[in-house]
């Protein structure tokens, strides 16, 4: 229960950025059909480090992505749709200092 009140917690403060471009610190609200979460990043010596935790629903334990990116490098979330259908996905880039959120088309 508590691992989900913090997950609500730092979804109460973020901004909507289900696609968009990040600030460093401010996080920003994703789904991805059924899950739910936020993201944000903060910068390190080595890159940004960008911070993704999910859930599926209240009852669903949340699950941390973590990744440093640097200029040019992108990560991609990605969940299966149902049985021969699409999945969704999300790709978080870094690229000319910004970091940007955005629905992908699902490579499964």
């Amino acid at each position: 229960m508590f691992r989900f009140t913090a997950l609500a917690a730092l979804c109460l403060v973020a901004s909507s950025a289900s696609a968009g471009e990040l600030t460093a610190r401010q996080g920003g609200s994703v789904d991805l059909g059924n899950f739910h979460g936020v993201v944000y990043y903060t910068e390190a010596d080595d890159g940004y480090r960008v911070v993704t935790t999910m859930a599926a629903g209240e009852e669903g334990l949340p699950v941390r992505f973590v990744a440093t990116l640097t200029e040019g490098q992108a990560m991609v979330i990605s969940v299966p749709g149902a049985l021969a259908g699409p999945g969704q996905a999300l790709e978080i880039s870094r690229a000319k200092g910004k970091v940007v959120v955005a629905k992908v088309e699902s490579t499964q």
